[in-house]
Protein backbone atom coordinates (compact mmCIF):
# COMPACT_ATOMS: atom_id res chain seq x y z
CA UNK A 1 0.00 0.00 0.00
CA UNK A 2 1.40 3.30 -1.21
CA UNK A 3 1.55 5.79 1.34
CA UNK A 4 1.39 9.58 0.80
CA UNK A 5 3.53 12.60 1.77
CA UNK A 6 2.99 13.74 5.69
CA UNK A 7 4.41 16.01 7.70
CA UNK A 8 5.40 15.56 11.31
CA UNK A 9 3.09 13.35 13.40
CA UNK A 10 0.50 13.78 10.52
CA UNK A 11 -1.55 10.65 9.44
CA UNK A 12 -0.60 9.04 6.72
CA UNK A 13 -2.57 9.30 3.19
CA UNK A 14 -3.58 6.29 1.91
CA UNK A 15 -6.45 7.20 -0.35
CA UNK A 16 -7.57 9.70 -2.90
CA UNK A 17 -10.56 10.82 -0.17
CA UNK A 18 -7.52 11.20 1.86
CA UNK A 19 -5.76 13.80 -0.47
CA UNK A 20 -9.11 15.23 -1.11
CA UNK A 21 -9.64 15.89 2.51
CA UNK A 22 -6.07 17.27 3.09
CA UNK A 23 -6.51 19.73 -0.32
CA UNK A 24 -9.31 21.40 0.93
CA UNK A 25 -7.91 21.98 4.07
CA UNK A 26 -4.60 23.63 2.38
CA UNK A 27 -6.39 25.47 -0.60
CA UNK A 28 -8.41 29.15 -0.59
CA UNK A 29 -12.16 29.18 -0.86
CA UNK A 30 -11.71 30.17 -4.46
CA UNK A 31 -9.57 27.62 -5.86
CA UNK A 32 -11.02 24.46 -3.80
CA UNK A 33 -14.54 26.05 -5.42
CA UNK A 34 -13.01 25.85 -9.26
CA UNK A 35 -11.33 22.59 -8.79
CA UNK A 36 -13.81 20.68 -6.85
CA UNK A 37 -17.35 22.34 -7.80
CA UNK A 38 -19.86 20.80 -10.42
CA UNK A 39 -22.69 22.84 -12.38
CA UNK A 40 -25.92 23.30 -11.07
CA UNK A 41 -27.21 21.41 -8.37
CA UNK A 42 -24.00 19.27 -8.80
CA UNK A 43 -26.12 15.70 -9.22
CA UNK A 44 -23.83 14.38 -12.10
CA UNK A 45 -21.01 15.28 -10.28
CA UNK A 46 -21.88 13.45 -7.34
CA UNK A 47 -22.98 10.57 -9.52
CA UNK A 48 -20.00 10.20 -11.46
CA UNK A 49 -18.90 8.90 -8.21
CA UNK A 50 -21.80 6.91 -7.41
CA UNK A 51 -22.03 4.70 -10.77
CA UNK A 52 -19.12 3.19 -10.23
CA UNK A 53 -20.09 1.89 -7.09
CA UNK A 54 -23.61 0.80 -8.55
CA UNK A 55 -21.54 -1.83 -10.17
CA UNK A 56 -20.22 -5.22 -8.51
CA UNK A 57 -17.78 -7.40 -8.76
CA UNK A 58 -17.76 -11.27 -9.50
CA UNK A 59 -14.55 -12.22 -8.55
CA UNK A 60 -12.89 -15.62 -9.89
CA UNK A 61 -10.89 -17.81 -7.75
CA UNK A 62 -7.99 -20.51 -7.75
CA UNK A 63 -6.98 -18.98 -11.31
CA UNK A 64 -3.68 -18.22 -10.57
CA UNK A 65 -2.88 -14.62 -10.07
CA UNK A 66 0.80 -14.51 -8.66
CA UNK A 67 1.97 -12.89 -12.23
CA UNK A 68 -0.69 -9.92 -13.28
CA UNK A 69 -0.37 -7.94 -16.37
CA UNK A 70 -1.89 -4.75 -16.50
CA UNK A 71 -0.81 -3.07 -19.75
CA UNK A 72 -2.97 -2.24 -22.57
CA UNK A 73 -2.83 -0.85 -25.89
CA UNK A 74 -3.94 2.47 -26.68
CA UNK A 75 -4.25 3.95 -30.20
CA UNK A 76 -2.08 1.08 -31.59
CA UNK A 77 1.20 1.44 -28.49
CA UNK A 78 1.12 -1.16 -25.38
CA UNK A 79 0.62 0.82 -22.60
CA UNK A 80 2.02 -0.63 -19.04
CA UNK A 81 -1.32 0.71 -17.38
CA UNK A 82 -4.57 2.35 -18.44
CA UNK A 83 -4.11 5.56 -15.99
CA UNK A 84 -3.92 8.61 -18.21
CA UNK A 85 -3.84 11.81 -16.49
CA UNK A 86 -6.58 14.35 -17.55
CA UNK A 87 -6.27 17.56 -19.23
CA UNK A 88 -7.13 19.96 -16.60
CA UNK A 89 -6.94 23.78 -16.54
CA UNK A 90 -4.69 26.64 -15.00
CA UNK A 91 -2.90 24.07 -12.47
CA UNK A 92 -0.95 26.78 -11.06
CA UNK A 93 -4.23 27.86 -8.82
CA UNK A 94 -2.84 24.87 -6.61
CA UNK A 95 0.58 24.43 -6.66
CA UNK A 96 3.37 27.21 -8.41
CA UNK A 97 4.97 24.26 -10.29
CA UNK A 98 1.55 23.38 -12.11
CA UNK A 99 1.53 21.38 -14.90
CA UNK A 100 5.47 20.61 -15.18
CA UNK A 101 4.52 19.36 -11.55
CA UNK A 102 1.92 16.68 -12.67
CA UNK A 103 4.07 15.71 -15.75
CA UNK A 104 6.75 14.93 -14.12
CA UNK A 105 4.68 12.43 -11.75
CA UNK A 106 3.23 11.01 -14.60
CA UNK A 107 6.51 10.36 -16.03
CA UNK A 108 7.37 8.78 -12.73
CA UNK A 109 4.41 6.85 -13.13
CA UNK A 110 4.57 6.03 -17.07
CA UNK A 111 1.36 7.80 -17.25
CA UNK A 112 -0.05 9.64 -20.35
CA UNK A 113 -0.41 13.28 -19.60
CA UNK A 114 -2.31 15.10 -21.63
CA UNK A 115 -2.12 19.43 -21.38
CA UNK A 116 -4.92 21.67 -21.47
CA UNK A 117 -5.49 24.15 -23.95
CA UNK A 118 -6.20 26.83 -20.53
CA UNK A 119 -3.15 25.24 -18.87
CA UNK A 120 -1.04 27.57 -16.86
CA UNK A 121 2.12 25.78 -19.01
CA UNK A 122 2.19 26.23 -22.66
CA UNK A 123 2.65 23.90 -25.39
CA UNK A 124 6.77 24.16 -25.82
CA UNK A 125 7.14 24.95 -22.35
CA UNK A 126 5.91 21.73 -21.07
CA UNK A 127 7.30 19.67 -23.71
CA UNK A 128 11.08 21.28 -22.83
CA UNK A 129 10.43 20.77 -18.76
CA UNK A 130 9.01 17.69 -19.30
CA UNK A 131 10.59 15.81 -21.93
CA UNK A 132 10.29 12.46 -21.06
CA UNK A 133 6.54 12.66 -20.23
CA UNK A 134 4.63 10.75 -22.94
CA UNK A 135 2.03 13.77 -23.71
CA UNK A 136 -1.06 14.12 -25.36
CA UNK A 137 -2.92 17.96 -26.43
CA UNK A 138 -6.52 18.59 -25.38
CA UNK A 139 -7.82 21.06 -27.67
CA UNK A 140 -10.46 23.64 -27.35
CA UNK A 141 -11.16 25.08 -30.66
CA UNK A 142 -11.02 29.22 -29.96
CA UNK A 143 -13.28 31.60 -31.60
CA UNK A 144 -10.09 32.34 -33.24
CA UNK A 145 -9.04 30.05 -35.60
CA UNK A 146 -5.34 30.67 -36.49
CA UNK A 147 -4.59 30.53 -33.16
CA UNK A 148 -6.40 26.99 -32.73
CA UNK A 149 -3.96 26.05 -35.74
CA UNK A 150 -1.05 27.42 -33.98
CA UNK A 151 -1.80 25.53 -30.80
CA UNK A 152 -1.84 22.18 -33.36
CA UNK A 153 1.34 23.26 -34.80
CA UNK A 154 3.17 23.54 -32.30
CA UNK A 155 1.48 20.23 -30.57
CA UNK A 156 2.85 18.25 -33.09
CA UNK A 157 6.36 20.25 -33.43
CA UNK A 158 6.66 19.61 -30.09
CA UNK A 159 6.38 15.83 -29.69
CA UNK A 160 2.57 15.31 -28.76
CA UNK A 161 1.01 11.66 -29.92
CA UNK A 162 -2.37 12.97 -29.99
CA UNK A 163 -4.84 15.76 -29.58
CA UNK A 164 -8.35 15.28 -27.32
CA UNK A 165 -10.35 17.54 -28.69
CA UNK A 166 -12.55 18.63 -26.49
CA UNK A 167 -16.27 19.19 -27.78
CA UNK A 168 -19.02 19.47 -24.89
CA UNK A 169 -18.19 23.07 -23.72
CA UNK A 170 -19.77 25.38 -26.41
CA UNK A 171 -20.42 27.09 -23.42
CA UNK A 172 -19.56 27.37 -19.75
CA UNK A 173 -21.83 25.62 -17.51
CA UNK A 174 -23.74 26.58 -14.53
CA UNK A 175 -21.42 26.30 -11.76
CA UNK A 176 -22.52 28.12 -8.69
CA UNK A 177 -19.73 27.08 -6.78
CA UNK A 178 -17.62 29.36 -9.01
CA UNK A 179 -19.71 31.87 -9.07
CA UNK A 180 -19.93 32.55 -5.34
CA UNK A 181 -16.16 32.34 -4.77
CA UNK A 182 -14.57 33.07 -8.06
CA UNK A 183 -11.26 32.12 -8.84
CA UNK A 184 -8.56 34.35 -10.36
CA UNK A 185 -6.20 32.30 -12.69
CA UNK A 186 -3.06 32.62 -13.91
CA UNK A 187 -3.35 31.81 -18.29
CA UNK A 188 -0.92 29.61 -20.22
CA UNK A 189 1.12 31.33 -22.37
CA UNK A 190 -0.05 28.92 -24.82
CA UNK A 191 -3.71 31.12 -24.42
CA UNK A 192 -2.67 34.30 -24.01
CA UNK A 193 -2.42 35.67 -27.68
CA UNK A 194 -5.59 34.33 -27.78
CA UNK A 195 -7.07 35.26 -24.43
CA UNK A 196 -5.67 39.22 -23.93
CA UNK A 197 -9.22 40.36 -22.91
CA UNK A 198 -9.11 37.74 -19.84
CA UNK A 199 -5.63 37.49 -18.57
CA UNK A 200 -5.65 37.07 -15.03
CA UNK A 201 -8.81 37.05 -14.40
CA UNK A 202 -12.11 34.75 -13.83
CA UNK A 203 -11.49 31.44 -15.32
CA UNK A 204 -14.92 31.46 -16.36
CA UNK A 205 -14.19 34.27 -18.73
CA UNK A 206 -11.30 32.07 -20.39
CA UNK A 207 -14.16 29.52 -21.34
CA UNK A 208 -15.92 32.13 -23.60
CA UNK A 209 -13.06 32.19 -25.91
CA UNK A 210 -14.23 28.86 -26.66
CA UNK A 211 -16.01 28.89 -30.62
CA UNK A 212 -19.80 27.50 -29.67
CA UNK A 213 -20.50 26.84 -33.59
CA UNK A 214 -18.02 23.92 -33.39
CA UNK A 215 -19.72 20.94 -36.19
CA UNK A 216 -18.80 17.99 -37.03
CA UNK A 217 -17.35 19.14 -40.33
CA UNK A 218 -14.76 20.96 -38.41
CA UNK A 219 -14.08 17.32 -36.59
CA UNK A 220 -13.47 16.03 -40.23
CA UNK A 221 -11.02 18.48 -41.08
CA UNK A 222 -9.00 18.33 -38.26
CA UNK A 223 -8.49 14.78 -38.29
CA UNK A 224 -7.94 15.02 -42.09
CA UNK A 225 -5.35 17.98 -42.05
CA UNK A 226 -3.66 16.60 -38.51
CA UNK A 227 -0.71 14.22 -38.55
CA UNK A 228 -1.47 13.44 -35.20
CA UNK A 229 -4.78 10.77 -34.00
CA UNK A 230 -7.71 12.72 -33.21
CA UNK A 231 -9.69 11.45 -30.06
CA UNK A 232 -13.02 13.19 -29.42
CA UNK A 233 -13.90 14.21 -25.50
CA UNK A 234 -17.42 14.56 -24.13
CA UNK A 235 -19.07 11.68 -25.97
CA UNK A 236 -22.24 10.11 -24.19
CA UNK A 237 -24.55 8.77 -26.67
CA UNK A 238 -23.78 5.97 -28.98
CA UNK A 239 -25.13 8.35 -32.01
CA UNK A 240 -22.53 10.78 -31.25
CA UNK A 241 -19.43 7.85 -31.34
CA UNK A 242 -20.71 6.60 -34.09
CA UNK A 243 -20.70 10.22 -36.04
CA UNK A 244 -17.03 10.65 -34.27
CA UNK A 245 -16.12 7.61 -36.02
CA UNK A 246 -17.52 8.52 -39.41
CA UNK A 247 -15.58 11.67 -39.27
CA UNK A 248 -12.03 10.16 -38.59
CA UNK A 249 -11.80 10.25 -35.01
CA UNK A 250 -9.34 7.27 -33.62
CA UNK A 251 -10.95 7.41 -30.31
CA UNK A 252 -13.55 8.69 -28.16
CA UNK A 253 -13.59 9.77 -24.10
CA UNK A 254 -17.22 8.81 -22.62
CA UNK A 255 -17.40 12.04 -20.20
CA UNK A 256 -19.68 14.65 -19.13
CA UNK A 257 -16.68 17.25 -18.29
CA UNK A 258 -16.22 16.01 -14.69
CA UNK A 259 -20.30 17.18 -14.06
CA UNK A 260 -18.81 20.47 -14.61
CA UNK A 261 -21.37 21.14 -17.97
CA UNK A 262 -25.24 20.20 -17.99
CA UNK A 263 -26.26 18.83 -14.72
CA UNK A 264 -28.59 15.70 -14.56
CA UNK A 265 -27.02 14.15 -17.72
CA UNK A 266 -25.62 10.27 -17.70
CA UNK A 267 -22.12 9.32 -15.59
CA UNK A 268 -19.57 8.19 -17.82
CA UNK A 269 -19.77 4.68 -16.26
CA UNK A 270 -23.68 4.45 -17.08
CA UNK A 271 -23.07 5.95 -20.29
CA UNK A 272 -19.96 3.78 -21.22
CA UNK A 273 -21.68 0.19 -22.37
CA UNK A 274 -23.91 1.60 -25.35
CA UNK A 275 -20.78 3.90 -26.75
CA UNK A 276 -18.22 0.56 -26.38
CA UNK A 277 -21.05 -1.84 -28.17
CA UNK A 278 -21.60 0.97 -31.28
CA UNK A 279 -18.29 1.76 -31.90
CA UNK A 280 -15.57 -0.17 -29.50
CA UNK A 281 -14.66 -2.62 -32.48
CA UNK A 282 -13.27 0.34 -34.47
CA UNK A 283 -12.72 3.36 -32.19
CA UNK A 284 -10.46 3.16 -29.03
CA UNK A 285 -12.78 4.09 -26.21
CA UNK A 286 -11.74 5.92 -23.07
CA UNK A 287 -13.54 6.97 -20.02
CA UNK A 288 -13.03 9.76 -16.85
CA UNK A 289 -15.15 11.11 -14.64
CA UNK A 290 -16.00 9.47 -10.77
CA UNK A 291 -12.67 7.39 -10.78
CA UNK A 292 -11.41 7.16 -7.58
CA UNK A 293 -10.46 3.46 -6.68
CA UNK A 294 -8.61 0.72 -8.57
CA UNK A 295 -12.00 -1.48 -8.59
CA UNK A 296 -13.19 1.77 -10.54
CA UNK A 297 -10.32 1.18 -12.96
CA UNK A 298 -10.95 -2.58 -13.37
CA UNK A 299 -15.02 -2.20 -13.94
CA UNK A 300 -14.11 0.78 -16.65
CA UNK A 301 -11.98 -1.80 -18.46
CA UNK A 302 -14.08 -4.87 -17.88
CA UNK A 303 -17.02 -2.54 -19.11
CA UNK A 304 -14.85 -2.37 -22.28
CA UNK A 305 -13.21 0.52 -22.05
CA UNK A 306 -9.36 1.03 -22.81
CA UNK A 307 -7.82 3.30 -20.46
CA UNK A 308 -9.54 5.83 -17.97
CA UNK A 309 -8.76 9.44 -17.48
CA UNK A 310 -8.18 10.42 -13.94
CA UNK A 311 -8.80 14.17 -12.91
CA UNK A 312 -9.24 16.10 -9.68
CA UNK A 313 -7.61 13.60 -7.46
CA UNK A 314 -4.13 14.51 -9.19
CA UNK A 315 -4.95 18.17 -8.34
CA UNK A 316 -5.22 16.77 -4.59
CA UNK A 317 -1.72 15.61 -4.61
CA UNK A 318 -0.47 18.57 -6.20
CA UNK A 319 -2.13 20.74 -4.04
CA UNK A 320 -0.54 18.47 -0.87
CA UNK A 321 2.67 17.58 -2.25
CA UNK A 322 3.34 19.22 -5.57
CA UNK A 323 4.66 16.41 -7.75
CA UNK A 324 5.44 14.13 -5.04
CA UNK A 325 1.34 14.66 -4.28
CA UNK A 326 0.37 13.63 -7.58
CA UNK A 327 3.13 10.84 -8.05
CA UNK A 328 1.58 9.56 -4.71
CA UNK A 329 -2.12 9.67 -6.11
CA UNK A 330 -0.98 7.56 -9.19
CA UNK A 331 0.63 4.81 -7.60
CA UNK A 332 -2.26 4.74 -4.87
CA UNK A 333 -4.47 3.86 -8.15
CA UNK A 334 -2.01 1.50 -9.33
CA UNK A 335 -1.29 -0.39 -6.79
CA UNK A 336 -5.09 -1.19 -5.71
CA UNK A 337 -5.76 -1.55 -9.56
CA UNK A 338 -2.91 -4.22 -9.30
CA UNK A 339 -4.17 -5.82 -5.99
CA UNK A 340 -8.42 -5.66 -7.36
CA UNK A 341 -6.87 -7.69 -10.64
CA UNK A 342 -5.45 -10.09 -7.88
CA UNK A 343 -8.27 -10.79 -5.80
CA UNK A 344 -11.11 -10.92 -8.93
CA UNK A 345 -9.10 -13.23 -10.12
CA UNK A 346 -8.21 -11.61 -13.43
CA UNK A 347 -4.60 -11.76 -14.47
CA UNK A 348 -4.82 -9.71 -17.30
CA UNK A 349 -6.30 -6.23 -17.63
CA UNK A 350 -6.86 -6.83 -21.33
CA UNK A 351 -9.07 -9.81 -20.91
CA UNK A 352 -11.56 -8.63 -18.54
CA UNK A 353 -15.13 -8.39 -19.42
CA UNK A 354 -18.89 -7.95 -18.41
CA UNK A 355 -18.91 -11.57 -16.62
CA UNK A 356 -16.81 -10.35 -14.20
CA UNK A 357 -19.29 -7.31 -13.14
CA UNK A 358 -23.06 -7.55 -11.61
CA UNK A 359 -25.47 -4.18 -11.93
CA UNK A 360 -26.73 -5.43 -8.43
CA UNK A 361 -25.61 -2.74 -5.75
CA UNK A 362 -22.50 -2.95 -4.46
CA UNK A 363 -21.98 -2.89 -0.81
Amino acid sequence: MVRGPTEGNEPALVSLADYEREAAARLGEAAFAYCAGGAADELTLRDNDAAWRRIAIMPRVLVGVGSRDPSVTVLGRRRPHPLIAAPMAFQRLVHPDGECATARAAAATDTVFCLSTLASTSVPALAAEVPQVDRWFQLYVLRDRGVTRDLVSQAVENGYEAIVLTVDLPVGGVRERELRSPAQAPLAGTVEAALTAVGGVNPMRAIAQVDPDLRWSDVASLARDCTLPVIIKGILTPDDAELACAHGARGVVVSNHGGRQLDTVLSGADALTAVVDQVGDRLDVLVDGGIRRGTDVLKALALGARAVLVGRPLLWGLAVAGEDGAAAVLKTLLDEFDRALALAGAPSAERLGREWLTHAHAR
